[in-house]
């Protein structure tokens, strides 16, 4: 079961998932996000994703933090282009000590999700501050604003605009761009919209166009995904994009 709740930290997303046994894991797919993740008692942090990421190990519980497209390099102090298409143990980026400490405080803990939650919180006081020109990169790509014109309005050239995000989500703009219009269309879908209505609404050219995008980026078809996620419904168990539930 895959839960999401309110955050204490502003543009995160708290989310919990719990299985009974092992069951084969659904691909994660992009998001422009990153991960602060306690699976069975380890962190790890998962990067940006390219492409959609295949679960190769099982945990029966996780809890997370889904930090907003760009936060998390400020607060894990690493550029999201070191992290991408990559999970990564805590400890390899803040000491396998602290990792290890933190990993059995949280373990500790009657609720992992309020407790990594707080950690999150605890470790942006004072040091972390969202970069107001990059929020509004965010909010404009993902109403479907060209990248030349959110540079533009940024105040930033084309080429300070492509490494601003590479540090920041991991990835060039156009890149995110096209994730975020993939989640759009996604969203579109999930909610019982048309295809072709949904690659238009979206901002894809036609649905020939967003059939590409979702076997490129999601590895999978518009119908294959439909069907998942009526599965998923049926079951009660939402179909998350963005959790990234294993090393």
């Amino acid at each position: 079961m895959y839960e999401e709740r309110p955050a204490l930290l502003d543009g995160a997303v708290p989310w919990t998932r719990t299985a009974a046994g092992p069951t084969a894991e659904r691909p994660v797919l992009p998001d422009g996000c990153m991960d602060l993740i306690w699976a069975d008692g380890s962190l790890l942090v998962a990067g940006p994703d390219t492409r959609a990421y295949a679960p190769a190990e099982f945990a029966a519980r996780y809890a997370g933090i889904r930090f907003a497209p760009g936060d998390a390099p400020g607060l894990l102090g690493v550029p999201a282009h070191e992290l991408r298409d990559r999970r990564v143990a805590l400890g390899a980026l803040w000491g396998e000590a602290e990792a290890r400490r933190l990993g059995e405080r949280i373990t500790e803990a009657p609720d992992p999700a309020a407790a990594l939650d707080a950690l999150v919180l605890r470790r942006a006081a004072g040091v972390f501050t969202p970069d107001p020109l990059l929020r509004a990169v965010v909010t404009r790509l993902a109403a479907g604003r060209p990248v030349a014109e959110t540079a533009r309005e940024a105040g930033l050239g084309a080429r300070q605009l492509h490494r601003r995000s590479l540090d920041a989500f991991g990835y060039g703009p156009k890149t995110l761009a096209r994730v975020l219009r993939l989640q759009r269309a996604l969203a579109l879908v999930r909610a019982g919209v048309p295809y072709a209505e949904a690659a238009v609404r979206a901002g894809c050219a036609d649905q020939a166009h967003l059939a590409r995008e979702t076997r490129a980026l999601a590895g999978t078809t518009l119908g294959a995904y439909a069907r998942a996620v009526g599965a998923s419904a049926k079951s009660e168990t939402p179909l998350p994009s963005g959790s990234r539930t294993t090393a």
